[in-house]
């Protein structure tokens, strides 16, 4: 139980931190450009690079003797290179700080599904469909509580210290990256490029694990346009884009809400079924919010995308865990994971110039992905 814990407190940090990245990027490019579209430029740079950096990254995790160490590593250089862009944003022509981004953005993919691929390394078999909620937890706790610091620590200090607090916080998770246990020697022998693409073909080969990776790929995307559309709310309905930060840390609270009581009553519906309700949830909330005109229209609709936020990411973890062979587990989870910070990325790009053309056109494009995406055929 001790390692578990560590795990978990580990993967919020972490997670925290990378939470408030992205809300923090766009303070940043608004305080400084006074357009939305310097930070979603930033924050796709720093999220569009994963699918490049997931498969090599899990293929050092599952080729490693000391995941652990790979992990810490790459959480320092991830930190370190954070704090790096929002020293260099208005001191270097926006291209070259985007271009920064980029190559930090290669290491994204640790802070979810690298860490993830451990878990079955700290909690026992018996314990495994309760700790995927747990493990989904700490995403809903980062979500609930990094948004929050964003909008706190920019409203206090600006939005260049919030950005180097949410370096701090991922650079604090080294340490129980370390302390995490070694991997079996069957696993950890041979080079890592000949099975560089083993990951990347176990997750497009027909079956669960694909369906699952194009639903949560859609949906994320439209999750994306979200996150960037939150300041523009914020400032429409609510009298300050500060306060959109917040509302993507009311939609936390839904979602780590949702996730107890899934803790509670695992296996109540098969992961693949909890995925497709959840993602028609978050299509019928985004819907909602692109037609809201008052506050609580509004939290009502981002309140049922929450909620239906953190099942699915559950569901997701079981699918992996139950499909991945355990010599590519971390492979898989990296793969995935980059995928789905790529089409965050694309979404958040998408999101920039529509958004300030047309904020319910950008709510509206993201829930037909939503929907879209719990449209997939099962075969």
């Amino acid at each position: 139980m001790r390692d578990v814990m560590r795990y978990l407190g580990g993967a919020t940090a972490a997670r925290t931190g990378d939470e408030m990245s992205g809300p923090a990027l766009l303070l940043l490019g608004v305080a400084l450009t006074g357009e939305a579209v310097a930070g979603s430029a930033l924050l796709a740079g720093l999220t569009g690079a994963a699918a490049v950096g997931g498969p090599l990254v899990g293929a050092l995790l599952d080729r490693s003797r000391r995941p652990g160490r790979v992990l810490a590593w790459a959480l320092g250089g991830y930190a370190a290179g954070f704090a790096l862009i929002a020293l260099a944003l208005g001191r270097v022509p926006l291209p070259w700080a985007v271009g920064a981004a980029v190559a930090v953005g290669l290491l994204g993919p640790v802070l979810s599904g690298g860490w993830t691929a451990q878990l079955p390394r700290v909690a026992p078999a018996r314990w495994r469909a309760r700790a995927d909620a747990w493990d989904a937890m700490t995403f809903g706790a980062a979500s609930l509580l990094g948004p929050a610091l964003a909008g706190v620590v920019a409203a206090g200090a600006g939005a260049g210290a919030a950005v180097v607090a949410a370096a701090v916080l991922i650079a604090l998770a080294v340490p129980a990256a370390l302390a995490l246990p070694g991997a079996p020697a069957a696993h950890a022998a041979g080079p890592v490029l000949p099975g560089l693409w083993e990951g990347v073909r176990a997750v497009f080969a027909p079956g669960a694990l694909r369906r699952a990776t194009a639903s949560s790929s859609l949906s994320i995307a439209g999750t994306g346009m979200l996150v960037v559309c939150a300041p523009l709310l914020g400032s429409r309905l609510l009298g300050g884009a500060e306060q959109g930060a917040l509302l993507l840390s009311g939609m936390a609270v839904c979602s780590l809400a949702a996730n107890l009581l899934l803790a509670r009553r695992p296996g109540a519906l098969s992961p693949d079924a909890l995925l497709r309700v959840c993602v028609c949830v978050q299509g019928l909330g985004t819907a909602g919010a692109a037609l809201a005109a008052s506050p609580p229209a509004l939290l009502v609709c981002l309140a049922l995308v929450g909620a239906a936020e953190g099942p699915q990411l559950t569901a997701l973890f079981a699918i992996r865990h139950r499909e991945a062979p355990d010599r590519l587990r971390a492979r898989v989870f990296t793969t995935g994971a980059s995928l789905k910070i790529s089409a965050f990325a694309a979404g958040a790009a998408l999101a920039g110039p529509l958004a300030q053309v047309s904020l319910p056109a950008c709510l509206g494009a993201a829930a037909a992905l939503h929907l879209a995406a719990a449209l997939i055929p099962h075969r």
